[in-house]
């Protein structure tokens, strides 16, 4: 039996949680979804997905948890699930790292799970995805596109661009891949960096892009979760590519998507809510998922592929092989620090 701490009912509900009432649910599993919010097509729709999915096949109780201050209310929000009696909380954002740390160290009997880093815990499992590998394949294959001139829309010259959602080392990490992956191909690549500092705005995204495609940019790479979406709208409009991020994103503007840089947070989710049903919970762990475990990758480019010739596909094959093999060590921000080629 769950031990349930008392709170005000008002309280609960102000973040969309319920207390749970002694036997309700066994194992009550929280998702405290990340800025943006759900209905961004993206990082938090798709973890969504693998929450449900979970659910359903372990037969788990649970509810997704949104906050319109998610960042500002980080302790509450994590203090809150926990007094309302769920077993597993599993964080979506990114800022909540050292506030899960400090509240998990009140809550032995509750489960947590952080993603995108690595927290201390005997109750605290850490979930990395090698982002930098996927975003490094994702950048050389802008690039190598942007200088074919013979592919519609592409100048031929090697200008290629990137918006992250905030500036800061979790999204910076993409980024940093990224223009690796670029700089491997051609070391004369132009890559234009901005932050749309919003994870939700579609308008802000859509206005950022069309300012880098007018100032030459073939292809842009969107990293800002639901702002993204309006870089790929502005692509459409161009007549150029994006690149979606986090899920398959293809399919949301056919053929103005050259790739996606999918992260499988539903894999992610699925896995560590099947280990807790199972009494398995990765306590004090760290689970690593990168191109090898299948964690990031890019898309199958349903829409594009026939678009772009066969020899520059076998080149973004070859560099993934080769970052299979490790021959190829995708500079890693988070653990290496800022490269001097990213100022």
């Amino acid at each position: 039996m769950l031990r349930i701490r008392m709170i005000s009912a008002l309280s609960a509900l102000a973040l969309g949680l319920a207390i749970l009432p002694a036997g309700a649910a066994e194992k009550p599993v929280a998702l405290i979804i990340a800025q943006g919010g759900l209905g961004d097509q993206s990082y938090n729709d798709l973890a969504y997905s693998g929450f449900k999915k979970a659910l359903a096949q372990d037969k788990l109780e649970g509810k997704a948890v949104e906050s319109k201050d998610v960042v500002a209310q980080a302790a509450d929000i994590l203090r809150r699930a926990s007094d309302a009696g769920f077993g597993l909380v599993v964080d979506l954002e990114y800022s909540h790292g050292d506030p899960l740390a400090a509240v998990a160290k009140d809550y032995p009997d509750t489960d947590y799970v952080i993603l995108n880093q690595v927290k201390p815990g005997a109750n605290v499992a850490s979930i990395l995805f090698q982002e930098q590998e996927g975003s490094y394949l994702a950048g050389a294959l802008a690039t190598l596109v942007a200088k074919d001139a013979s592919i519609k829309g592409m100048s031929g010259k090697p200008v290629i661009g990137v918006i992250g959602g905030t500036k800061s080392v979790g999204i910076d990490k993409f980024i940093v891949g990224y223009i690796e992956g670029a700089r491997a191909v051609d070391p004369n690549v132009e890559v234009k960096v901005a932050y749309s500092n919003n994870f939700g705005d579609p308008a802000l995204g859509l206005q950022m892009a069309k300012a880098m495609f007018d100032g030459g940019a073939n292809v842009v790479y969107q990293v800002a979760g639901g702002t993204g979406l309006g870089v790929i709208q502005a692509a459409k409009d161009a007549g150029k590519f994006a690149i979606g991020v986090d899920t398959d994103q293809d399919g949301v503007a056919p053929g103005a998507v050259l790739t996606s840089m999918i992260k499988r947070t539903d894999v992610a989710v699925e896995t560590v809510m099947k280990d807790y049903a199972g009494h398995a919970f990765p306590g004090g762990k760290t689970v690593t998922l990168g191109l090898a475990q299948n964690g990031v990758g890019l898309s199958p480019m349903s829409h594009t592929k026939d678009k772009i010739p066969a020899a520059t596909l076998a080149k973004v094959d070859d560099l993934k092989t080769k970052i299979l093999s490790g021959e190829i060590k995708v500079w890693n921000a988070v653990d290496q620090g800022y490269p001097p080629f990213f100022k």
